[in-house]
């Protein structure tokens, strides 16, 4: 009989991904909004996106940006607590449209310190978001029996019509082959910060 050991396995410097839902149905006048985009996309890599990519700032999506800011500022608290007072905000903001066996190409976003996807139509069966572990390469790779956090390569995430995604911009993703009948359709987004970063004595004083 194998003797069990017994012991404790925790993690140091994880990357965060932050999960919200947001608490009711896309109303009359954003879902009136979102159709009327479907005509005005461009061929993205696997899927269509919308053409206006600061699509948060239109009248329709008020309500909508004052809920995604709150979780934003809850990432921030959370996340990175900062000392100073600085204030993230939406830069960017897009709609995405994932037809049935299409896919949202493997990337990153530069020039942004959080992203974040809100769905508001997804298959919770088949819909899902795919996160890639930077710096990959491993000298010694032994075969893995049972995956986990700690040794894995790639990690996703199901999703449902109304979750909220945050995570650092720097973290690729991508979406597999979209499978089920519905539109796949999410909007995507990019945050920066204003404010004071860093310390004036310490001479890492930035002013954004």
């Amino acid at each position: 009989m194998k003797k069990e050991t017994l012991s404790s396995i925790t993690g140091i410097f994880p990357t965060p991904v932050y999960i919200s839902h947001l608490n009711r149905k896309i109303n009359s006048k954003e879902l009136s909004f979102i159709n009327k985009t479907k005509k005005d996309v461009y061929k993205n890599e696997g899927n269509t996106t919308s053409n206006d990519n600061y699509i948060l700032n239109n009248k329709a999506f008020k309500i909508l940006k004052e809920e995604l800011d709150l979780r934003v500022q809850d990432y921030f608290d959370k996340v990175i607590s900062p000392a100073n007072n600085i204030t993230p905000y939406i830069t960017q903001s897009w709609l995405n449209y994932t037809k049935t066996n299409q896919y949202h190409h493997k990337h990153q976003h530069p020039n942004s310190l959080v992203s974040g996807v809100f769905y508001i139509d997804c298959n919770e069966e088949f819909d899902k978001i795919k996160f890639f572990k930077d710096n990959n390469y491993q000298i010694i790779k032994p075969e893995v029996k049972d995956w986990n956090l700690f040794n894995s390569e790639t990690w996703w995430f199901t999703v449902k019509t109304g979750d909220i995604i945050l995570f650092p911009s720097s973290l690729t993703h991508m979406v597999e082959t979209k499978q089920g009948d519905n539109i796949r359709i999410s909007l995507a987004f990019n945050v920066f910060i204003k404010g004071t970063v860093g310390n004036n004595k310490n001479l890492t004083e930035l002013l954004l």
